[in-house]
């Protein structure tokens, strides 16, 4: 195995107001650990992992102080007013050996039941394809329904080709600046980094993973993390 390793930035400047509650999401305990911990355990616990980047809001009470775990660096960049800034901030403050068309991941504070082995599937697909980047995801499974008036129904759409998008992300380091640099700049929303590279013509690859690579948006994610944990032990 290729054991050259690659940095990750971890968006974690989110107030979780769709969750609700006083405290972040990315703070809540679950198992004596908070879930950005569990995240960051998963990614420093790879070893083709170098370091993290965890981009922080401005002023953060909750954020411990880390500046390493596992032997390994865990660096912190201040948000922006959007995912894109936020993304962007955490590149900029990437180590300086790490160059324009070296690869680095980005995944979400909110996912940390990421499995070591879609780390391993994402990492090697994408540096066969390095110029396209990629991304954890998952075929669309359900049948799916079109929303009209009322919460009715007013169509049911074809679930052909559709995936689900998950985290990490991995693109080279340049290229993905110059997407999010582009998208800041015009004012346009993402939600992910797939989106600003889809804009500036390049079509990622999408990479299988787990199903169970859950973001926590809801209590209900909350309460399902929680079992799968248990059940790891």
């Amino acid at each position: 195995m290729n054991m050259e390793r690659h940095w990750c930035v971890v968006p974690a400047a989110g107030t979780g107001q769709r969750f609700g509650g006083v405290v972040p999401k990315q703070y809540l305990e679950v198992g004596g650990r908070s879930i950005l911990r569990h995240t960051l355990d998963v990614l420093l616990g790879h070893p083709l992992i170098a370091g993290v980047v965890v981009v922080l809001a401005a002023g953060d009470p909750h954020w411990p102080g880390a500046n390493d775990a596992q032997g390994k660096p865990i660096l912190t960049a201040i948000g922006g007013d959007s995912r894109a800034a936020s993304v962007l901030s955490g590149l900029e403050r990437l180590p300086a050996d790490v160059g324009a068309d070296d690869l680095v991941l980005v995944h979400d504070a909110a996912r940390p039941n990421l499995g070591p082995s879609d780390l391993d599937v994402l990492i090697a697909a994408v540096r066969a394809h390095p110029r396209q980047g990629g991304i954890l995801g998952a075929p669309v499974r359900d049948t799916l329904k079109r929303a009209g008036e009322g919460r009715s129904i007013a169509a049911t759409e074809p679930r052909e080709g559709l995936w689900r998008a998950f985290t990490p992300q991995m693109f080279a380091r340049g290229a993905l600046s110059t997407a999010l640099r582009a998208v800041r700049d015009a004012g346009e929303a993402i939600t992910d980094e797939a989106m600003a590279m889809e804009m500036q013509g390049v079509h990622p690859l999408l990479v299988e993973g787990r199903e169970d690579n859950l973001k926590i948006t809801t209590p209900a994610d909350l309460a399902r993390f929680e079992f799968l944990l248990g059940r790891r032990g």
